[in-house]
């Protein structure tokens, strides 16, 4: 194996705490390399966030040898080989070289080992089989820099055999490809011929790590392709039942149009499933059945916002428009700031002692729709002259 000729950069990697990690495992005689998505973005220009470290140190090694540096050890997963090493008050997951030996389709059972090509081996896709050392050399074990160079997301050897360790894979296979990926290229067709021949896998997942990666995959930039070959090859029907890639296209579309951010609940909505269980916090669930109940609604635009904020009302606008193939007008998009900065000037209050109980409800709700037909200009004494 040949270093490629390259040179990872980036403040992540020459920070004083990471640079603490890979030294104190070189010193103790050890291969120490920052791997995976760290390294893929970094060479990508993308922001990077996680910085994992891969050893062929076993973990009590890890251990051992930070203790004696001075740094802190956390046992994190010490027996799937991760110690976490926390240097300068930042957390460091390392993690011992391995290779799998038996897989069920969500969990492995591991060896460790001191080849970092085994280690290479067990992941997913060859662009996060990439590794970097404390002077930013590139390892590439399997030749995932060419890939990785033409946006090219491939599984590393057989797509069935990887799918088959984690079925999840499927899933990530698709939010690499409209992250990371080139559209124009297509998508590979041993993937897909890999993905297609294990749908069922998909029913062993979880629905919290079906949803998780749902809304990391829906707020790409532009998921339309990769959404849409979801659904050709059956997936997208497996995750979400009754959802269509239809109306996806038109929202991304008006979207960057009217320069709106990416919002994955608001693209959820726009899939269209009846019921997606996917196990979302409450706050998202009930955004998500706002958005889908209000789609259909006469409520215009200027209501929307009066009732729901001027966010979730634009996010109603934009799903109009993909579903009705009707662009958002100005006046539209004006109207959502006259209806989110509308006060309703009655109180039950101002219609007490005369009313109470239903009728005093009834009445505050027939002054309010009043109210809002006229545009919000009906004062507080134009209200009351007609009770």
């Amino acid at each position: 194996m040949t270093p490629a000729d390259t040179t990872v950069t980036g403040a992540w990697l020459t920070c004083a705490s990471t640079q603490a990690v890979l030294r104190m495992l070189e010193a103790g005689g050890h291969q120490a390399y920052v791997v995976g998505g760290c390294v893929r973005n970094a060479l990508m220009g993308v922001p990077v966030s996680d910085v994992d470290i891969a050893s062929d140190a076993r973990p009590e090694r890890v251990v051992e040898l930070a203790e004696a540096a001075g740094l802190k050890p956390v046992p994190t997963g010490i027996e799937h080989g991760t110690v976490t090493v926390v240097a300068d008050g930042v957390g460091h997951e390392i993690t011992t070289f391995r290779a799998d030996t038996e897989t069920d389709g969500r969990r492995a059972v591991v060896r460790f080992s001191d080849d970092i090509a085994e280690d290479a081996a067990r992941r997913d896709f060859t662009m996060n089989a990439l590794y970097a050392d404390a002077r930013g050399l590139l390892i590439d074990p399997l030749q995932g820099l060419p890939d990785l160079r033409a946006r090219r997301v491939r599984f590393i050897g057989e797509a069935s055999d990887r799918i088959r360790e984690d079925y999840l894979r499927t899933l990530r296979y698709f939010r690499f490809s409209a992250w990371y990926g080139d559209p124009e290229q297509g998508f590979d067709p041993e993937a897909l011929a890999g993905i297609a021949g294990n749908l069922d896998g998909l029913d062993t997942l979880s629905r919290e790590r079906v949803g998780q990666e749902m809304l990391r995959l829906l707020s790409a930039p532009d998921p339309v392709a990769a959404v849409s070959v979801m659904a050709q090859v059956g997936v997208l029907a497996h995750v979400l039942p009754g959802a269509s890639a239809k109306a996806l296209g038109p929202l991304v579309a008006e979207e960057q149009r009217l320069l709106v951010a990416p919002d994955a609940l608001r693209r959820l909505a726009c899939l269209g499933a009846a019921e997606p269980d996917l196990r979302l916090s409450k706050a998202q669930q009930k955004q998500l059945h706002t958005l889908q109940s209000l789609i259909g609604e006469m409520q215009g635009p200027a209501e929307l916002a009066y009732r729901h904020g001027a966010e979730t009302a634009q996010d109603v606008l934009l799903l109009r428009a993909a579903s009705f193939e009707m662009p958002v007008s100005e006046p539209d998009l004006r109207a959502l700031g006259v209806g989110a900065a509308a006060k309703f000037p009655l109180t039950a209050r101002d219609l007490m002692p005369a009313l109470k109980g239903p009728a005093l409800g009834e009445a505050l709700r027939a002054a309010e729709k009043r109210w809002i037909a006229s545009g919000f200009t009906l004062t507080k004494a134009e209200l009351l002259s007609d009770e």
